[in-house]
């Protein structure tokens, strides 16, 4: 059975079925071992982790403690409970007027954030008043229609996750940041962040920023260390902005104090590194990596909700799935009929319902003449969402074109 416990109930002869964390979060090689020793407790426990799951068939058992199954259920319950409040996200143009633009501004954000990562790489200063026209584009699309460029930030290439993953955060930092009403000078900052938070990577090693086994203690404190470099880089390079500069060294604080480099608790950490915490922790969860098995959307912020006990905030991690749903924009999802389908818009009234295109009969194992079907107009329902590498299908071919 796998149930749920805290850090300091584990004991030596426990197994541990999931550290109950991201991967960049443990120098672990696996998230799945059986704990031989004290100092494999102490050391998860100083990693911040404050749950974790455990395997009572194959180690020892914490009789109290809840099962997988009850802590799925409240989590599902608070779920239904954040799609029951309406989302206020107003559509300026229809998706399919938004579509093709989206897609020309994903291409040219990844191929700028590429080359960028690769001037600072030869020792070259950030110009970041070169990125403000892509930065304003991102802004101005999510506001026309975010449903056109969120599923696209979502597709990754494995070898070149690190500036894909930066050009998602800023999409989705924007689309977090107009469901917090915030102002627009302050969300183009706010991306601007997005965009370069994870910039202090281009300082570390590829053998250790692409190591598909265990980091050692020095490998691990090297990848934590790309905070203070991205934040050292940015200042030497001048021409950025404070609310920027706190999206680059906070996005790995906590609200608990348990985050890096600095430890902040809750009081001491902006609004907009809090903000720029759930989303990169929600993209990185939901990415695919060559040594990490990525979570379909739902699931992962399910599992920010999880993590809402200590790590982030409830209040920002509620507004966040809000803003782009219970069922993501782009996700893989099996209706009541056994139809598949990719959700390709939200319906303010209920993120429960969404827009979806069907294209696949899950139950006679065929695909089928595509049919867009809102949710909320027909007689079916969403039953589960899915992994799209399960059923082999290309997500980008269904997206909207």
């Amino acid at each position: 059975m796998i149930k749920q416990i805290r850090s300091e109930q584990l004991k030596p002869g426990m197994y541990i079925h999931d550290l109950n964390c991201g991967w960049l979060d443990h120098p672990f090689v696996s998230s799945t071992f059986k704990v031989r020793d004290e100092a494999t407790v102490n050391k998860i426990i100083e990693l911040g982790i404050r749950e974790l799951y455990i395997d009572t068939v194959k180690g020892a058992d914490v009789w109290e403690a809840r099962t997988q199954s009850e802590v799925n259920a409240e989590l599902e319950q608070r779920m239904q409970e954040i799609a029951a409040k309406k989302s206020e996200r107003p559509v300026v143009v229809e998706l399919r007027e938004e579509t093709a633009r989206a897609r020309r501004l994903h291409g040219e954000a990844n191929k700028i954030v590429r080359n960028l990562m690769e001037d600072v790489r030869l020792g070259q200063k950030i110009e970041v008043d070169r990125l403000a026209p892509l930065v304003e584009s991102t802004v101005e699309s999510i506001f026309r229609n975010q449903d056109a460029l969120l599923p696209l930030a979502r597709l990754k290439n494995h070898d070149d996750y690190t500036f894909e993953h930066s050009v998602s955060v800023c999409a989705l930092l924007v689309a977090f940041g107009r469901a917090m009403k915030l102002g627009k000078e302050d969300i183009r900052e706010l991306a601007m962040g997005g965009l370069l938070h994870d910039v202090g990577k281009a300082c570390i090693p590829d053998d250790i920023l692409n190591k598909p086994g265990k980091l050692d203690d020095a490998e691990f404190a090297k990848m934590q260390s790309h905070v203070v470099q991205g934040v050292v880089l940015l200042q030497q390079s001048g021409g950025i902005s404070k609310i920027a500069l706190q999206v680059v060294g906070e996005h790995h604080e906590r609200f608990d104090s348990t985050g890096y480099p600095r430890h902040l608790g809750s009081e001491k950490i902006s609004l907009y590194g809090q903000m720029a915490a759930i989303v990169d922790v929600y993209d990185a969860i939901s990415s695919e990596r060559v040594y990490h098995k990525g979570m379909p959307p739902p699931q992962a912020l399910k599992k920010l909700l999880e993590w809402s006990n200590h790590h982030f905030d409830p209040q920002l991690v509620k507004t966040f799935i809000r803003a782009i749903g219970v069922y993501p924009t782009g996700t893989l999802v099996q209706l009541e009929s056994k139809r598949l389908g990719v959700v390709v818009e939200q319906n303010e009234g209920n993120l429960l319902e969404p827009v979806v295109r069907i294209f696949y009969h899950a139950g006679q194992k065929h695909y089928i003449p595509p049919e867009t079907v809102d949710i909320s107009k027909v007689q079916d329902s969403i039953a589960s969402f899915e992994n799209y590498e399960k059923w082999n299908i290309d997500p980008y071919h269904w997206l909207p074109a």
